[in-house]
């Protein structure tokens, strides 16, 4: 093993902007301010999140064309450096990474991360990688030393649709409530919109792709602004933004609809919205609803599967609505805009916290510090 074997290394597709990508980037700041030596293996060095990786941290390019040519890339990478363990998320590189392993037979420990419900993703996209996600996972999840859900919805439905046994897989929430949260929340934003004295602003986040929903909220969104004056603002980036301008100009709201694209800092525009809305039709966690209770606005969410119930407490901490019920969300909206809004417990929010997930992961990993 080279004297300079890495503690932990992670790999991913890239640093594209997702929630993901933003959750690893957590973890790999809270590994290198434990001393612990960190290596970022990218199968392409690229994506939105790039700037954000920490000096300490390496940063290892397979420079693959596309997925399934990191493969061999990665198995030199493991029998060159022999990282103590490796965590992998999201499915593709999971599988990659088991397999990785069996072909450079190395002592590495891998540890995958499922961060999706992957019934919910088989049903409903047509790509057939994806619709055969639950027959991989059930062939290769087993090899893996280590298997991570991110809420216990996703550990359910990994278990239900792989056989794995339910005690194999660990449930850690992702560790989004960290320092930084809070830092970047009091920054300005540079937007009309989002400055004292101006009508109320309905919030989305996400990609824009169909698992997130947004014609939904557009169409909720609409109903709101028949009743009261409110505006709306979705930050994200994808293929669906044709369509979803195209919905805006068809409900003639487009004076008070901003689809603003990715934004390096969500957290200012959470902390002065009126109200954050989660539409998706599934979900593994839901990230986001975590980040806008952290600082302090009101959210709603779809009770979409699997995560926002539980980040919800099943309603106590925020109005859950019907998936696809536009009519039940604008409702949930007027009336968080009425005043109706409930105060979080901290102590609820700790389970979501770095220092509350690093230690889990730690364990998880095999690292003993």
């Amino acid at each position: 093993m080279p004297k300079s074997s890495p503690d932990i290394a992670i790999f991913l597709r890239g640093l594209y902007e997702g929630g993901t990508e933003r959750v690893m980037l957590n973890l790999a700041r809270a590994f290198i301010e434990r001393n612990l030596k960190v290596d970022f293996v990218l199968a392409r060095a690229e994506g939105a999140y790039m700037p954000q990786i920490p000096a300490r941290i390496r940063l290892i390019d397979l420079k693959a064309r596309w997925m399934p040519s990191s493969l061999p890339k990665l198995v030199r990478y493991l029998q060159q450096e022999c990282p103590v363990t490796l965590l992998a998320a999201l499915h593709y590189p999971c599988e990659i990474a088991l397999w990785a392993k069996r072909l450079a037979r190395v002592s590495t420990r891998i540890v995958v991360s499922e961060h999706n419900t992957l019934s919910q993703e088989a049903q409903r996209i047509t790509q057939t990688s994806v619709r055969l996600t639950p027959i991989t996972a059930k062939l290769f999840y087993p090899w893996a030393d280590g298997i991570v859900a991110v809420s216990h919805g996703v550990a359910e439905d990994l278990a239900s649709t792989t056989g794995i046994p339910l005690e194999r897989i660990q449930v850690i929430y992702n560790p989004v409530v960290a320092p930084e949260v809070f830092e970047k929340a009091k920054e300005f934003v540079n937007h009309p919109w989002f400055q004292t004295g101006e009508v109320p602003v309905i919030l989305g986040a996400g990609r824009l792709y169909p698992q997130k929903d947004f014609p939904t909220l557009i169409r909720a969104f609409a109903h709101v602004r028949r009743v009261r004056p409110a505006r709306l603002v979705i930050l994200g980036n994808g293929p669906e933004q044709p369509q979803l301008e195209s919905l805006v100009h068809k409900l003639g709201i487009e004076q008070d609809v901003a689809l603003l694209g990715f934004v390096q800092n969500p957290y200012a525009y959470m902390a002065r919205a009126g109200v954050f809305v989660l539409s998706s039709t599934w979900e593994g966690l839901g990230n986001v609803l975590i980040e806008a209770m952290a600082v302090k606005t009101p959210v709603i969410s779809t009770d979409c599967k699997s995560g926002p119930a539980e980040i919800l407490a099943n309603g106590k901490y925020g109005r859950l609505t019907p998936v696809g019920d536009s009519e039940a969300m604008a409702q949930a909206i007027l009336s968080v805009l009425s005043g109706n809004t409930t105060t979080v417990d901290s102590s609820w929010l700790h389970q979501f916290t770095l220092e509350a997930c690093v230690e889990k992961y730690l364990s998880t990993l095999g690292i003993n510090q």
